[in-house]
């Protein structure tokens, strides 16, 4: 069972914020309801992509983002030898263990973003030739994984759907327990 942060709004900036994040994480979250593992690997579509391994790349990446904001080593260092590796599960990695240790992540983002002085605090892009050398604020995070999480969330729409013919719509009421006709 996957217990959501619980971001609340009230018109604060980072409740707001905080909100929209855990909404897109949402989307990511229902396009793997009611699959199997061997399922949620398949690639049904014209894209190198698979639910699991969308789950696994967004966790990564939002604790990679976490970190560098932190000033602390991700968890999990990516290079060429492993860059595939953080596209699918490996090992004894399981949909249910991967949606926990996003649960665990997208708890400590929470407490990290709330626990700063001012979202206007800053912490500098790591030093790779992708990124400009330049200071980043903690609103700009946000915003940044929030597009993250978008921008997967609707592959996982397009997945799943093409998987299963499961909309999005469809899968809102699947997880709050109503039927869809």
């Amino acid at each position: 069972m996957v217990v959501h942060v619980n971001a609340e709004a009230h018109g604060d900036e980072r409740g707001a914020l905080l909100a929209f994040l855990d909404a897109e994480r949402g989307g990511i979250r229902r396009a793997l309801l009611g699959l199997t593992d061997e399922q949620a690997a398949t690639k049904p579509s014209a894209s190198e992509l698979s639910l699991s391994g969308l789950l696994k790349h967004v966790s990564e990446a939002e604790q990679s983002w976490l970190s560098r904001a932190k000033g602390v080593e991700p968890e999990t260092q990516r290079d060429e030898s492993n860059w595939d590796e953080s596209f699918r599960l490996v090992g004894d990695e399981t949909v249910e263990s991967r949606l926990a240790y996003w649960e665990k992540v997208a708890r400590q983002t929470e407490e990290f973003i709330r626990s700063v002085p001012s979202l206007d605090d800053t912490f500098a892009l790591p030093d790779e030739p992708w990124f400009p050398k330049e200071d980043v604020s903690m609103r700009w995070l946000l915003l940044r994984l929030i597009t993250e999480m978008s921008r997967h969330s609707g592959h996982a729409d397009i997945i799943r759907e093409t998987l299963d013919g499961k909309t999005a719509f469809e899968l809102v009421a699947l997880e709050r327990g109503e039927s869809w006709d």
